[in-house]
């Protein structure tokens, strides 16, 4: 008996390891790199370099492996294999000369959970629809004032409100974070929703709690295991599944303002952009390119997201930057003072003659590094960037960091100076390698300056 059971135990024991050198066979096959691929760092089998990547800040991590691979490496991330930019020119020549090879978005785990309809959004839609979106975005956010003197109007009503809040505070320390937040956000509800929010809305500030939770747990190591993991991950518990009750949430309170304005709404008269929106959904009823009720939700999201964070979170860096060098803080101040005053709001026309002030809030952006990471793209045919061969369906994410802190394209680059914005007179110039939202296509929207 006992020798009978030995042999069923062999048996398992032989049955488990057949399949485990069976996954691994499986397993390199699938990721095994055609010829003249990008290097890149040992991954290990199933997982990849994802407990490098998630052990450590992303940008940083690629930032000290493309001192070892050079400006065109891989990384793999679950069963997902990305070929990563680094540098401006490799970056450039990605995102600007070879635009049209890398338009389109690849699969997103995250997005194909939250987003029911497929391609819905202006992020992770490609294609004519993507195309037609985000068309129709800046057609119609122009016409409500993106751009224009008419929105200017809008900013500085909120700055009146802003300044308001912060002298509640009559001295006493507080955190602008909040404030920020909700001032910006208000901004692009002119835009979306034609109105604006008291700071005390419950609502308003349970949408933009959630919304900012969102972002940090995607970009955190939590979404990144979802990503990688995905079918896995869903089944298990985390903060990661708040990334998903908390759109939930979002989409709940952009709903509840579509329904406000079908009730209300004038086909003669849009207010704004989800009234024009519900115009085109009547004239495109026999079209495939995203004018659905839906759709206007996931629209109006990515409008949030693109124009919310992004902007709040680059005042934030102001107040830190200007605090921690007072000699740039009264430069701008002496500027701001001889050219505006202090009877009254700065305005667009005074650009041309606040060139410090203007090398100040680029350099704020540049050095502030808020989008550490572009978007991820997919190669829609085969290419070659850098020398190595990029098949067709690859993932490629472009690093901004290390075009914001590139070596060869910055004086200092490591050090905050806005004498990287001023030529030799003192005139504000914009170097070409000032990409802190990417360039080309896609540029969301709401994140374009």
């Amino acid at each position: 008996m006992w020798f009978y059971h030995f042999l069923l135990s062999f048996d398992l024991r032989a049955l488990f390891l057949f399949m485990f050198l069976f996954l691994l066979l499986a397993d390199y096959l699938k990721n095994r790199k055609p010829a003249n691929f990008p290097p890149g760092p040992r991954a290990l089998p199933f997982i990849g370099n994802i407990l490098s990547l998630v052990s450590k800040q992303p940008h940083n991590y690629c930032s000290k492996l493309a001192e070892i691979y050079g400006n065109v490496f891989t990384i793999r991330l679950g069963k997902d294999t990305l070929v990563i930019l680094s540098g401006y020119k490799m970056v450039k020549e990605a995102i600007v000369t070879q635009a049209e090879n890398f338009v389109d978005r690849p699969y997103n785990a995250i997005a194909d959970r939250f987003y029911t309809e497929p391609g819905a959004g202006l992020f992770m839609s490609n294609g004519d629809k993507w195309k037609k979106q985000r068309r129709f975005a800046l057609s119609t956010l122009r016409n409500f004032g993106l751009g224009k003197s008419m929105l200017e109007q809008s900013i500085c009503e909120e700055i009146r409100y802003l300044q308001e809040e912060i002298e509640r505070e009559k001295g006493k320390p507080f955190s602008p974070a909040g404030l920020f937040n909700s001032a910006v956000s208000n901004i692009v509800c002119q835009l979306v929703m034609g109105k604006r929010f008291d700071y005390s809305d419950y609502n308003f500030q349970i949408m933009l709690k959630y919304l900012s939770e969102a972002i940090l747990l995607e970009g955190n190591m939590w979404g990144q295991l979802y990503q990688a993991f995905p079918k896995l991950m869903y089944h298990l518990p985390g903060p990661h599944n708040k990334i998903f009750s908390n759109y939930t949430v979002i989409n709940k309170f952009l709903a509840e303002e579509i329904e406000k304005h079908k009730k209300d709404l004038d086909p003669s008269n849009p207010h704004d952009y989800i009234d024009t929106f519900l115009i085109e959904i009547e004239k495109q009823k026999d079209s495939d390119l995203g004018f659905t009720e839906t759709n206007l939700a996931m629209c109006s999201l990515d409008l949030f997201l693109a124009g919310t964070e992004t902007t709040s979170t680059t005042l934030l860096w102001a107040l830190v930057f200007l605090i921690k060098h007072p000699e740039i803080q009264e430069k701008v101040q002496a500027e701001v003072d001889s050219v505006i005053g202090s009877t009254r709001l700065p305005s667009m026309v005074d650009r041309p003659n606040l060139p410090y002030t203007d090398a100040v809030i680029h350099e704020i952006q540049r050095f502030g590094n808020i989008v550490p990471l572009n978007g991820l793209r997919t190669a829609s045919k085969d290419t070659t960037l850098g020398g190595y061969f990029i098949p067709k369906g690859t993932a490629v994410l472009p690093v901004l960091t290390s075009v914001l802190f590139d070596k060869s394209e910055w004086e200092t680059p490591d050090a905050f100076n806005p004498g990287h914005f001023l030529d030799a007179s003192g005139k504000f110039v914009k170097p070409d390698a000032f990409l802190p939202f990417s360039a080309g296509s896609p540029i969301p929207p709401g994140s374009q300056e």
